[in-house]
C-alpha cells in the first residue's frame, strides 16, 4: 500500500514538473525585433529589442541606386514606428513631399523625411537578391540582412513576444 502511495507521489511529481518545464518553455517572455517567413509566423530570426529603441533599415534602391534609409522605433503595443527617412532620388516608389505634420528638406544632395509618426503593427520585406544590400541598424551596429535571412525571401518584420521554442528555432542576430 505504501509503494502504491509513493509510485502515485512520484508520477504526480513528473507530471507536475513536466506541466511546469512546458508552461516556462513555450510562454512568451522576450520582447525582440522579428523576422517571420511570410505570413506563416515561424521565426527565422530576431533580436532583442525594448520599447522606445531605436532602428534603422538601409538599402539600395532597385531603380536609382542610392542609399535609402529608414529609420524607426519600438513604439507602445508591439507596434513599429516610422520616424524618419532619407534617400537621394525621386524614383519609382519614394516619397516626393511629406504628409501633415511630417517636415519634408533637400540638403547635402539627400531627401529627408522626419516628424513621422507612421504606427505599423507589421511591414513586409523582400530581402534583395542582386543589389538592395538590406542591411539592419540597432545600437551602432550594422547587421547585413543577407547574412541571417536568405536572398529573395519575403519576411514579415513585427515586434513580439517570443517564448524558448521560438528563440531557439529561430537565429538570434545579436549573437
Amino acid at each position: 500500500m505504501a509503494r502504491g502511495k509513493r509510485s502515485r507521489k512520484f508520477i504526480m511529481t513528473v507530471l507536475l514538473l513536466l506541466l511546469l518545464f512546458l508552461t516556462v518553455y513555450f510562454t512568451p517572455f522576450k520582447t525582440a525585433l522579428v523576422f517571420q517567413y511570410q505570413n506563416s509566423g515561424r521565426v527565422l530570426a530576431y533580436i532583442p529589442v525594448t520599447k522606445g529603441d531605436k532602428f534603422q533599415i538601409k538599402y539600395t534602391h532597385s531603380i536609382h541606386l542610392s542609399d535609402v534609409i529608414e529609420r524607426y522605433s519600438v513604439a507602445e503595443d508591439q507596434q513599429i514606428k516610422l520616424y524618419a527617412m532619407s534617400y537621394e532620388d525621386f524614383a519609382v516608389g519614394m516619397p516626393e513631399n511629406a504628409l501633415e505634420g511630417e517636415r519634408f528638406e533637400h540638403k547635402n544632395g539627400h531627401y529627408y523625411i522626419s516628424d513621422m509618426n507612421r504606427l505599423f503593427p507589421f511591414f513586409d520585406l523582400r530581402v534583395g537578391k542582386v543589389r538592395a544590400n538590406h542591411i539592419l541598424i540597432l545600437a551602432g551596429h550594422e547587421y547585413p540582412m543577407s547574412r541571417y535571412l536568405e536572398p529573395g525571401t519575403w519576411v514579415r518584420i513585427k515586434i513580439d513576444r517570443l517564448n524558448l521554442w521560438q528563440q531557439w528555432k529561430g537565429v538570434n542576430i545579436h549573437e
